[in-house]
């Protein structure tokens, strides 16, 4: 592994980024530098970044994992300041870089493989989905020893008004009103399950607990402090599973919402070219063979095989897949009005249940 050379704090308006410096492997004091956004977490993106670096030995790479609205804010910020700005920006907040990328702050990168991606990950050869994420059900094997998981959102319903008094305050989800990817979720279940207000209610009957990060809920669900968890992002389900034999996963079979991490380059980057280097080994058989073995991320370039592929689960799951779509049909729920609407039915509908984070 390359010895990183430095952790170190980066002023960025009133919050501080951590840049972690991948210096060149060749030892050239003056290489380029590739500059990152990341919502990523750092040791996840490391092996990415080194075997970048082995094609490219001549370049610098500074990493910045950021939350996905501090991203927004940054590139929008340093554009229109005149400033330059990441050459390469990677998150997970698809409605976010979808606005980026409709509002003129992402620039078109044709990449080596732009004309194969599939045409729902690619928008306009700027935005490009990159990973293929399901949301899961998470359960505690032992909690379900002697009785069927819920395996689609009726069942799951079934399971809770049935349950309720028994596992009172032992059911997680995201709080959709701080976590991106929770309302995301939500919001596409809203569109596909006609029944999804009284799941909502027979959840806040059950004492459902509200997160902000995907940790908070997995951890308990492995430890037994929960029975279930709803809606979760399968990437950190499957390497928290892959540690954890306790640790049970679900893909819905009535629909299982599959959403992405986009990356573009930004329009004021300095250095477009470089980030469309990396933007390309991120799509190439080989980064996305990193991401499916090493990040636990699965797959979407359709040469990669193996399980942790969007082949694999398309081959064994079909229709049942609903993947979120690159377009600007994202952006609906940006519209606070909309947003908030929908936050308060929520919020109803769980009847104010306390909150909880970390």
């Amino acid at each position: 592994m390359f010895r990183l050379l430095a952790l170190f704090a980066f002023l960025a308006g009133p919050a501080a980024a951590e840049t972690l410096v991948f210096p060149p492997p060749d030892g050239n004091g003056t290489a380029p530098i590739v500059r990152v956004y990341s919502s990523l977490d750092t040791p996840l993106a490391t092996p990415m970044i080194e075997a970048f670096q082995a094609h490219h030995p001549g370049f610098a790479v500074h990493y910045e994992e950021m939350q996905t609205a501090d991203i927004y804010d940054r590139i929008v910020r340093e554009t229109d300041a005149g400033l330059p700005t990441a050459d390469f920006a990677f998150s997970s907040s698809m409605d976010l870089q979808m606005k980026l990328a409709n509002d003129g702050y992402a620039q078109p990168s044709r990449v080596s493989l732009s004309a194969s991606w599939p045409r729902w990950a690619n928008w306009r050869d700027t935005a490009y989905a990159l990973t293929y994420e399901p949301a899961v059900f998470i359960y505690n094997k032992p909690a379900f020893a002697d009785r069927a998981v819920p395996a689609t959102r009726g069942e799951l319903l079934d399971y809770l008004e049935a349950n309720a008094d028994s596992i009172f305050g032992r059911i997680g989800t995201y709080d959709i009103e701080r976590s991106g990817v929770g309302f995301m979720f939500f919001s596409r279940d809203q569109e596909q399950y006609a029944d999804l207000w009284t799941l909502v209610g027979a959840m806040g009957a059950a004492g459902v607990k509200l997160y902000s990060t995907t940790s908070a809920i997995v951890e308990r669900v492995a430890s037994g402090q929960f029975v279930f968890g709803y809606n979760i992002l399968g990437s950190y389900a499957a390497e928290a599973a892959s540690r954890n034999p306790d640790l049970g996963i679900v893909l819905p079979r009535d629909f299982t919402i599959v959403t992405s991490r986009i990356g573009l380059v930004p329009k004021a980057s300095e250095n477009p070219d470089l980030g469309r280097l990396l933007l390309d080994f991120f799509m190439s058989a080989e980064g996305q063979t990193i991401m499916a073995e090493k990040l636990q991320i699965a797959a979407l370039n359709p040469d990669v095989d193996g399980d942790n592929t969007a082949n694999a689960m398309q081959a064994a799951l079909g229709n049942q897949l609903r993947p979120v779509p690159v377009s600007p049909g994202l952006m609906v729920y940006l519209d606070q009005v909309k947003r908030a609407r929908l936050i308060k039915r929520w919020n109803d509908a769980l009847r104010l249940q306390p909150l909880e984070s970390r």
